[in-house]
């Protein structure tokens, strides 16, 4: 599990450089574009992913997760999460939850 940066998409905000806990988030001294030193080392916590205010970052569902190669990404609307899987054919599932009731059982 790892994620994936989409540089065309990334401002160079480097607020996923500053939450992630591994520290494997780095950016280039001459772009303000952010990459991942070394994606096999990605626990895939998606501290990134929801800190990433354009959706630049992407979280990898192998075969292992039941993904087979699909893609998960956030984006934030006041207190909705857009959480988004595309598969690899392109087929886009939608699941939102509210954050103030994400945590009760």
């Amino acid at each position: 599990m790892s994620i994936a940066i989409n540089k065309n998409k990334c401002i160079g905000c480097k607020r996923c450089l500053a939450v992630c806990p591994g520290s494997l988030i780095k950016s280039t001294e001459d772009s303000k574009k952010v990459y991942i030193r070394y994606p096999k080392d990605c626990w895939g916590c998606s501290s990134c992913i929801k800190e990433c205010p354009t959706g630049s970052i992407s979280l990898y569902l192998g075969a292992d997760m039941g993904g087979r190669g699909s893609k998960l990404t956030v984006k934030f609307k006041d207190d909705i999460a857009d959480w988004k899987i595309e598969e690899t054919d392109g087929t886009e599932h939608s699941i939102e939850i509210n954050r103030k009731d994400s945590n009760q059982y």
